[in-house]
């Protein structure tokens, strides 16, 4: 068994220590989620929090650990009789991004049950993190019907598996950590709201802190026991606190006051609905407990707003969570001071604590008045701008804003697919509407009830059948087909030339590309972004989950130089080619911005062609937003989108109330 990497011996990393901690003094306080970058001591912090949980007592040979002081008397393994039961450590259950919705919640023999008529229940993972730890890594990459399932099983503690008539409780009591890099995409903001709280994590920059890190990791790997073993006074200190802070947390007294300044901070800071109260007063009662006091101060609530708030304040999918510590320090500020006018007898003012620094550490200030667009974008010139002339004669010019974004209709690859669950196109999923049955393929996970009855019914004289019930074999059952969305690789390809350089035109051009990212984001796309100017075509964004960073890449795109057309599409095809390497079973739409005037190079119109029909020829589905303007048009990119097979529209056209016949136009074209 591998020895974990100590808890204390973690370097730096304070906030998400401590809002481990707290976590492990009162889990009702819904999980931590971490945010950062690779390399950040996520994973190793986390899994070095189980070691420091104190033991828990459960029923001999229960399969779901139960306690033995008070068992589940719904548990599938019961009835349990109370009494001393057996110690064991708190387990950690890590949940894998492939896992399948059987893997966690559990699965039915339905064989079993449909033939024997009992419940043959096989448990999940929610049911070996019960009273313990469940992990998962790049919780932004899971399914979102899988983290509904989960989250739905950490707010009520109990996991429900209902199928075919057949159901099954348990209780599902566990301490939920998630963690995530921001630039592989983000999750929901229904399902942010969701996690307890949230820890932004980033590697130092202080030289010293860092050769500490590496010290210790070193030291580590050379002898893992024996590391271990030096840092083992401080790991049962901790672990002694712990368990002291649960023994205190129900005397934890939350005053009037203290829930008063909660309110008035979510009040303040705008977060929806009253999850965020509730979360914020369990944690300013954790923090209480762990500091060893009975009530709760106002630092208590400043540092439970730095972790309960800061993923609750985003307003639209490209806000970047973070909180506004001087406003939050002036929020409680003038609360106390109405306080204080409310109370005329007490003439000592006393100090400011919601000003001073002993507010428990909080975050790193992350003041990020404009999201992560920005208002510095075009702050500083370009590396180019006075550079070498384009070849063109327009010389590179500095990035402009995107104009407001607007809600566009959804644009769907034809036919049915089999990608990664989404919202886009029609697709075979496990989650959908019934439309078939077929032979299960390995493990059967949805039966298909009337083709299974179907294909038993004819045997059943063959068979002795002599009861009531129905002889049923392997052979009988049958997988339901289901019909759903899947999401898809969206690969914007834009001209970025002199000809669409004018600052109004190419505001409108991004506005446009940001709305069709929004959409994307909602829709749960693969997103990439290849732009094309002067000589050369370049992967502003690889594909990627985040649709944020392709907004971050859009907003700093520089304008200057010819039209290399045919470079831009032959990059996209490159960049198809490797990605359908990486993941076949996700399908492609390629959205080209552009007016469709092709220069540089010989013959540059000719060879856009050319580019164009080896599109068509691989079968991709496109759509070409047509940026020409003024009163003299040439049509280039509406011939574009006939070479490519696809479909033109104008920026107007894009809109949700222009584009009714979108859709199936695209659909015609490629059938």
């Amino acid at each position: 068994m591998t020895t974990p990497f100590p808890f204390t011996a973690v370097v730096g990393q304070d906030d998400l220590r401590l809002a481990l901690l707290l976590n492990a003094v009162s889990p009702a306080v819904g999980g931590v989620l971490v945010r950062g970058e690779k390399g950040t001591a996520k994973s190793t912090a986390v899994r070095a929090l189980s070691a420091l949980l104190p033991e828990v007592a459960v029923v001999p040979g229960c399969r779901f650990s139960c306690d033995p002081a008070a068992p589940d008397p719904a548990c599938p393994d019961g009835p349990h009789k109370t009494g001393p039961g057996t110690q064991r450590p708190a387990r950690m259950v890590e949940l894998p991004v492939g896992a399948s919705e059987d893997r966690l919640v559990g699965a039915l023999d339905i064989e079993r049950a449909l033939a024997e008529g009992v419940k043959a229940f096989e448990p999940g993972l929610l049911a070996d993190a019960h009273r313990g730890i469940l992990y998962v890594d790049e919780v932004n990459l899971l399914h979102d019907h899988l983290v509904d399932l989960l989250l739905d099983a950490a707010a009520m503690g109990a996991s429900y598996v209902e199928r075919e008539g057949v159901s099954v409780r348990h209780a599902a009591r566990f301490l939920l950590v998630g963690t995530m890099n921001p630039e592989e995409g983000e999750l929901r903001p229904q399902l942010l709201d969701r996690f307890g709280l949230t820890v932004e994590v980033a590697a130092s920059r202080e030289p010293d802190q860092r050769v500490e890190v590496v010290r210790r990791r070193l030291a580590y790997d050379d002898d893992p026991a024996g590391f271990t073993e030096r840092w083992a006074d401080e790991e049962s200190s901790v672990r002694a606190r712990i368990i002291a802070a649960r023994a205190l947390l129900p005397s934890v007294r939350l005053g009037d006051g203290a829930l008063r300044q909660i309110a008035a901070t979510c009040a303040a800071f705008e977060v929806d609905g009253m999850r965020a109260d509730i979360v914020m007063a369990r944690t300013a009662t954790a923090l209480a407990a762990w500091a060893g006091r009975t009530d709760v101060l106002a630092e208590d609530v400043r540092q439970a707003a730095l972790l309960a708030l800061p993923h609750r304040r985003r307003r639209n999918p490209f806000d970047a969570p973070g909180l506004d510590e001087n406003k939050l320090d002036d929020t409680l500020e003038e609360f106390a001071e109405q306080e204080q006018e409310q109370t005329p007898e007490d003439d000592d003012p006393g100090p400011d604590g919601p000003d001073g620094p002993g507010g428990g550490g909080g975050q790193s200030p992350e003041d990020d008045s404009d999201g992560p667009q920005g208002g510095d974008t075009g702050a500083q010139p370009e590396a180019g701008e006075g550079g070498e002339p384009q070849p063109s004669g327009s010389g590179e010019q500095q990035p402009v804003r995107a104009s407001e974004p607007f809600r566009t209709k959804a644009l769907s690859v034809p036919g049915i697919g089999e990608g990664a669950a989404g919202r886009r196109s029609r697709a075979r999923t496990e989650h959908g509407r019934t439309t078939g049955a077929r032979r299960p393929q390995g493990a059967l996970t949805k039966l298909h009830l009337a083709a299974t009855v179907q294909a038993a019914a004819p045997h059943q004289l063959a068979r002795g059948r002599a009861g009531r019930g129905l002889v049923v074999r392997r052979d009988d059952l049958r997988q339901a087909t289901r019909e759903g969305r899947e999401g898809n690789l969206v690969l914007f390809v834009v001209d970025a030339s002199g000809s669409m350089a004018a600052r109004q035109r190419m505001s409108a051009v991004k506005g446009a590309v940001l709305s069709l990212l929004l959409d994307a984001y909602q829709r749960r796309d693969k997103v990439g972004l290849v732009t094309f100017r002067g000589s050369a075509a370049d992967v502003a964004l690889p594909p990627t989950s985040s649709v944020d960073a392709a907004a971050v890449r859009l907003e700093s795109l520089p304008t200057g130089g010819r039209t290399p057309l045919a470079a831009g599409l032959l990059k996209a095809r490159d960049v198809l080619r490797v990605e359908r390497l990486r993941d076949p079973a996700r399908r492609a739409l390629v959205v080209v911005v552009t007016d469709g005037r092709a220069t540089g190079g010989p013959e540059p119109v000719a060879l856009a062609g050319r580019a164009a029909r080896l599109f068509a020829a691989d079968g991709v589905a496109s759509v070409v937003v047509d940026c020409e303007s003024g009163p003299v048009r040439l049509g280039l990119a509406r011939q574009l989108a006939g070479e490519l097979d696809g479909t033109a529209v104008t920026l107007d056209e894009l809109r949700a109330d222009s584009i009714a016949g979108l859709v199936k136009d695209v659909q015609r074209r490629a059938a």
